[in-house]
Formats: structure tokens, sequence, C-alpha cells
């Protein structure tokens, strides 16, 4: 630089042009600036950032989002799940609801429909009411057969046929009553069940068993069974025929008043439903040579009722075999299958009358 000239040398030693300087300058001032500016939006977001994205959402959210709650979960991993499926806004924004309103062990496992974008509160208060659970059941009607009724349950809930005999198998696992003798038949109690993640073949047969008890409690079942000089299974082999012969729910307790009838009497119950359970079937249509089946379960064939139960009776099945009708009938028929018709008569004419009722009906169906 000579004197006062502001004149910039380049690499080879040469003046710098005065129209390149000014380019120059002007890149190192609009580079300069473009840095100012970036340096301010990050400081903008590092300050603003928790603003811009909300801690928590208002309101209940639009657009259904499946999400799971699996067993043992925690509250913080619950919320991880929640936020990660767009439901909450934070994890955090979760956790302090729910600790807030001492919620932590009112989470069940299992399937929710929540919204996306809701309101933290408002999710909790759907997980903890249970009302957006969507739950996977399984009915399993009166009168069903054990096999029948695994198999039902096999259908229902995804788990294998094989793991359900395997557990019956064993079946002093499951809690049954001492007088059930390590036997299903009977007691798995007729309802519907849910099935949560984690259900095992186990865990639900365990729950009928379970179920089974707690009705047989209700309805009085042993204190009841001793007053009718019955062992109470006994009782529930009495009250599972009542079930399988039963049509409407006001005929059960005149059925099993036939049955105490008979056994009264010492005479044999020739009861068609004994006769199906032995033959693994279900028939309107009983042979004379099906009543001469070689079994205990025959009650064409042996007096007295048979070993054990041959179907699982519900609860009004075994309250009518606590409670039977009083009367004096010692047959009864049902004439309409169709139409759940039964009738009872305790005059042998009148009950071969309803027999034929019974044979034109199976024979025009």
């Amino acid at each position: 630089m000579d004197g006062d000239d502001d004149t910039f040398l380049l690499s080879g030693g040469e003046p710098e042009p005065p129209a390149d300087r000014t380019r120059r300058t002007k890149v190192i001032v609009i580079a300069g600036a473009a840095v100012v500016a970036a340096a301010g939006i990050l400081g903008v977001r590092s300050v603003l950032g928790p603003l811009l994205a909300p801690d928590d959402f208002d309101g209940p959210g639009t657009g259904p989002v499946t999400v799971e709650i699996k067993p043992g979960q925690s509250a913080g991993q619950i919320a991880e799940t929640l936020s990660e499926a767009g439901v909450v806004a934070t994890a955090r924004s979760f956790v302090r609801v729910v600790r807030q309103r001492e919620k932590e062990n009112s989470l069940r496992p299992g399937r929710y429909r929540l919204n996306r974008g809701m309101a933290a509160g408002e999710a909790l208060d759907l997980l903890a009411s249970g009302k957006a659970r969507l739950v996977k059941k399984v009915a399993v009607p009166e009168g069903l057969r054990a096999s029948e009724a695994l198999a039902k349950l096999a259908a229902g809930s995804g788990i294998p046929l094989a793991q359900f005999q395997a557990v019956t198998a064993q079946p002093l696992a499951l809690g049954l009553p001492q007088y059930a003798k390590g036997q299903v038949e009977g007691f798995l109690f007729p309802a519907t069940y849910e099935i949560e993640p984690g259900t095992t073949a186990q865990s639900l047969l365990t729950a009928m068993a379970a179920r089974y008890r707690h009705t047989a409690e209700e309805v009085g079942l042993e204190e009841g069974a001793a007053k009718r000089k019955l062992t109470p299974l006994e009782l529930v082999t009495l009250a599972s025929i009542v079930q399988a012969e039963g049509g409407r729910d006001e005929d059960y307790p005149k059925i099993a008043r036939v049955i105490y009838n008979r056994l009264a009497k010492g005479r044999k119950l020739e009861m068609d439903s004994t006769v199906n359970y032995v033959q693994g079937r279900r028939s309107l249509k009983v042979s004379e040579k099906d009543t001469k089946v070689a079994s205990p379960y025959n009650t064409y064939q042996h007096a007295g009722l048979p070993p054990g139960p041959i179907s699982s009776p519900g609860e009004k099945a075994l309250h009518a075999a606590l409670h039977p009708a009083e009367g004096d009938w010692y047959w009864f028929v049902t004439t309409d299958p169709g139409r759940r018709i039964t009738k009872f008569t305790d005059n042998e004419g009148e009950f071969v009358k309803y027999r034929e009722e019974l044979n034109r009906y199976l024979g025009a169906d």
C-alpha cells in the first residue's frame, strides 16, 4: 500500500481493480448478514422451540388410532407409546397428568381406540374408563360339553385348541372344587369371557373354574345339595341334565322335579340327553338301539344319576336343581323343539301321545 491509497494487492502483487474490490466487499457484507440471520433463527428456535411445539394438545383430538398397552408397562412406557402414535403431544404431559390424578394403577393392558392430537387428560380419562378398550370376547353358552367349550374358546381366542386340551389334562391346577374329582366336565362355567393381551389357555380356563365357584357359592350349592340329600357333584350332574333337556327357562324347575320324582322311586331316568352324550352327538332322534349303548352314563340302562355331569349348567339350571317345582310329573316330552314347547304329565297314556307328537314333528322336519 502506497501512502493513503487503499489499493489491495492480489496474490500476484498487482493492484486489485476498484470494481472487483467493490464486488468483493458486497459479497463479504451479504455473507456476513446471512451468518447473522442464521444465528438469529437458531437463537429464536432455541428460545421459542418449546412454545412452537406444544407440550400438550387441547380437546378430544381427531382421527382414530389404535394403540396397545402391554402387560407390565409403566406409566412412562405407556406415555411413550401414546406419544409415538401421535395421541398426546409429549410423553411427559401424559405422565404428569397420570401422577397428578394418581392413576398409575388404573391403566389395564389391552388395545384401545383413541384419537390423534388428544389432550393428555382426555386420553387418560378414556383409558381409565375402559370405554375406548377394544376387547375380544368369547361367549360360551350354557349346555356345552367340555370338548365343545374348548373348541369354542380356541376359535374365539386364537389360542390353539391343543393348548386348552393340554391344560384340561392337568385339571387340578385350575382350582376346581374338590368334589369335582379332577374332571372339568360341568365345571367350565358358561359366560362371556374377555381375551386380553397375555391371556393363555391356563388363565382362561382358570377364570372359568373361578366363575363356577363364585356362582356355586351364590346359589348355595353345597348347602342346597345336602338338603336334597345329594352330594355337590350329584347336584351339578342333575343340573347338567336339566340344562341339556331344557327348552324354556320356565321348564327347568319342572324337568328337575321329574328327575327327583324318578329318583325317589328308584326308577331309571331314561333321558335322551345322556344317550347323546355317550355317543358324542346331538340329536332329537333317539332310536331303541341308541338306548342300549353300553355306558354308565346311559340312563336307559342304569338307574339313578350318571357318574358325572354331561354339560356345563348355567345359573338357572343350577337354581332349578336346587329348587324344583312342585308337581307329580313323571314324564316330559318336548313336542315342538322349534318353538321349545315341552309338555309334562304323570299319566303314561298322555306321555305316549306326546311322544307321537314329537315323532310327527321329526317326520315332517
